[in-house]
């Protein structure tokens, strides 16, 4: 595989790359470079938390890069997930962990506990790092917990995970910042300030995140979609979710008629159908135009824009393939019964 297309499939799927020619100029020097993506541990995985982010991960690991999942559990912590209980988030990391080592086995997974014990002088690099920093923009920075930047009332440990987040990325000594775009300030953030601080600034990658099913705008122009969320069981389809429970949650997703914009079940076929199979084949009666096979999702994206693919045509066959993807990993997934009432008792 050469630069190019080592560059194109990380791009794929509407990936965002800051910037394009940086990456290459990476791949030229340096042709496994190190990669970082850190989730906080915040209750059941779903196809967002998982398998968007764990499939483009496995496209890094295809272009030669060395990948490395951040359990960042001290941010868990600070962001007040899983109730702020130490042990509860202990255990579930564990659950994280092992989801990863599934869906990513060549990447390396790191506890964000672990780096701190090891590196002492990281909490002497994170106040330098704040000094860099003012009060509102680090407000401005806190939409990536989740939270609002006109919070009032707001713990200050809160204020300290941005600069935390960017620090990771500087102990870790990656190339290849990777995250949701969600996340995306943060590694701006990064941008400014390292080349203050003489680290070295990684290329910024952010896959496109996945939307919820329930819609919450005006249909007709492609309504605002919230992202999939741990939080809302009926925004996503979990890890953990049986098949019928997949397929019940696909027949109620929402999904307008010729629109494309922000739509979920495109959204899944895009990035976790086609990125596991190479055919999607549509079963229908002849007289709706009989069964038809896409091999490229733009025709299926054209074929449902010009309302040539009805939506529950569509629901139907994402709900097949998405069991046929799910199915293998919830088997292997060890989830015990008390670990399951745990992590929902917390959320």
């Amino acid at each position: 595989m050469d630069i190019l297309e080592k560059v194109d499939l990380i791009e794929r799927y509407g990936t965002e790359v800051v910037t394009r020619d940086e990456l290459v100029e990476l791949f030229k020097t340096n042709s496994s470079p190190k990669h970082y993506i850190g989730l906080e541990i915040s209750g059941f995985l779903h196809l967002g938390s998982l398998l968007t982010a764990g499939y483009k991960i496995n496209d890094f690991v295809k272009a030669g890069v060395n990948c490395t999942v951040f359990l960042a559990d001290w941010h868990t912590l600070i962001n007040d997930k899983l109730g702020g209980d130490w042990d509860v988030i202990t255990k579930v990391s564990k659950y994280y962990a092992d989801a990863f080592k599934l869906v990513c086995p060549d990447a390396e997974i790191v506890l964000g506990s672990k780096l701190y014990e090891k590196n002492t002088e990281y909490w002497i690099d994170l106040i330098k790092f704040t000094k860099h920093m003012s009060l509102a923009r680090t407000k401005r920075t806190l939409t990536i917990m989740g939270r609002s930047e006109n919070e009032e009332e707001i713990d200050v440990a809160k204020l300290l995970y941005p600069a935390m987040q960017a620090v990771d990325i500087h102990y870790l000594d990656v190339d290849i910042a990777h995250a949701g775009m969600d996340q995306r300030k943060i590694h701006m953030l990064v941008r400014e300030i390292f080349p203050k601080m003489k680290w070295k600034v990684p290329v910024s990658i952010h896959h496109k995140l996945l939307p919820g099913l329930k819609e919450s705008g005006d249909s007709k122009f492609g309504g605002e979609l919230t992202k999939m969320s741990k939080s809302d069981p009926n925004s996503g389809i979990f890890i953990h979710n049986t098949d019928d429970e997949i397929r019940k949650k696909i027949s109620k997703a929402w999904c307008e008629e010729g629109v494309v914009e922000n739509s979920p079940l495109l959204g899944i076929a895009e990035s976790i159908i086609f990125h596991e199979f190479n055919e999607m084949n549509v079963e229908r009666p002849e007289k709706f135009g009989g069964n038809i096979s896409y091999t490229d999702y733009n025709q299926l994206e054209t074929d449902f824009a010009e309302k040539k693919l009805h939506p529950g045509d569509l629901k139907q066959t994402v709900g097949n393939y998405l069991i046929k993807i799910i199915s293998p990993i919830r088997e292997k997934l060890n989830l015990s019964e008390e670990l399951y009432d745990t992590i929902k008792k917390s959320c």
